[in-house]
């Protein structure tokens, strides 16, 4: 049984508009990888989170990424950047333990997800342990004792740690917080003060600093104008708009494909209302939806032409491209350059 079905308007698509856009060879810079036994099924996990993203699959296997790449981008050669997907309570080391031995076996570059309360030393150590290149960070993992809505950059991500992965030059993917999105003073100030102390760290921002939404960025590229060293993943993300002013601000060499597989499997399309990010999917595909602000059921005849995600996303990226005049060299940039570079392939 395959592990998702093409159908022919996802095949129209591929053929169409996705395949001879995307280069040769692709570079996924952020993808989740976990299995279901190893997790703790933690009821609060999605307390700081958005909960819709666990409807699209229960785990994602180093086998089935690799079967996903096969059949939404048929003869292209992707390396992915792995790493897992965790929440408080599950078993970090055992987590951790499988995405090492799923780089090990694939020869695929891999992520710690890395814990705030771990020292610089136990850090570096586990990174060395495990020969991950860097460290994935996240907001979930903060103290529980923090609001949502006051979560800081360094509550996750301590100076501690960022000293450590400073001299040692490690990648760093990370999540910003807080409601404000790319926009938020807050965000901004600590983004520019990794930049500023800790240069050696290769820091990418995730989603375009869930930039969404129009509405998300404010002043965010004005502010981080100046800025040489961090660069910006498209992951999970549809605005082209946003693509575009990205690729405008810091050019396609700061700028880099993700996918975060297993999420943009999800058959849906996204639009923004007043600010918000709402997905519309199939009626009854992802279970009862009708709590979540940010999902939509609809039907027939507009429910049969919703693609994946991964489409989606493609399909922005092109159209920001040519909106700012990417050439092709410009394009293997994003989908495989930026990402060699910062990773050190």
């Amino acid at each position: 049984m395959a592990l998702f079905d093409m159908t022919d308007n996802d095949r129209r698509v591929c053929e169409e508009k996705v395949r001879e856009f995307l280069p040769d060879r692709i570079i996924d810079a952020h993808t989740h990888v976990w299995l279901d036994a190893h997790s703790s099924h933690n009821p609060k996990s999605h307390e700081r989170t958005v909960s819709w993203p666990s409807r699209v699959a229960l785990d994602n296997s180093v086998e089935d990424l690799i079967e996903s790449y096969r059949l939404m981008f048929p003869g292209k050669s992707v390396t992915p950047l792995m790493f897992s997907s965790v929440d408080e309570g599950d078993d970090l080391d055992l987590m951790n333990g499988y995405v090492s031995s799923c780089a090990a076996s694939h020869r695929f570059p891999a992520l710690i997800f890395a814990h705030p309360s771990w020292s610089g030393a136990e850090l570096e150590k586990k990174i060395r342990a495990g020969k991950f290149i860097g460290a994935k960070v996240y907001l979930n993992l903060s103290p529980s004792y923090l609001p949502r809505k006051e979560i800081r950059i360094f509550d996750f991500l301590p100076p501690h740690q960022l000293e450590i992965l400073h001299e040692n030059r490690r990648v760093v993917m990370l999540h910003i917080p807080r409601d404000g999105r790319l926009r938020d003073p807050v965000n901004l100030a600590q983004m520019l003060e990794i930049e500023r102390n800790y240069p050696g760290v290769r820091l990418i921002i995730a989603h375009v600093g869930r930039a969404y939404c129009d509405e998300d960025v404010g002043d965010a590229f004005e502010v981080l104008k100046a800025t040489k060293n961090m660069v910006f993943d498209f992951t999970a993300n549809t605005n082209g708009w946003v693509f575009e002013q990205t690729i405008r601000a810091f050019g396609p060499e700061r700028c880099l494909f993700g996918s975060d597989l297993p999420i943009t499997r999800m058959r849906m399309r996204r639009l923004c209302e007043n600010g918000t990010y709402v997905n519309l999917v199939p009626r009854g595909l992802y279970s009862d939806v009708s709590g979540d602000k940010n999902m939509r059921e609809v039907d027939p005849p507009q429910s049969e032409k919703l693609t994946f995600f991964m489409y989606e996303e493609v399909l922005a990226i092109r159209q920001a491209c040519e909106r700012a005049g990417v050439d092709r060299r410009g394009v293997e940039s994003i989908f495989h350059g930026t990402a060699k570079r910062v990773l050190g392939l």
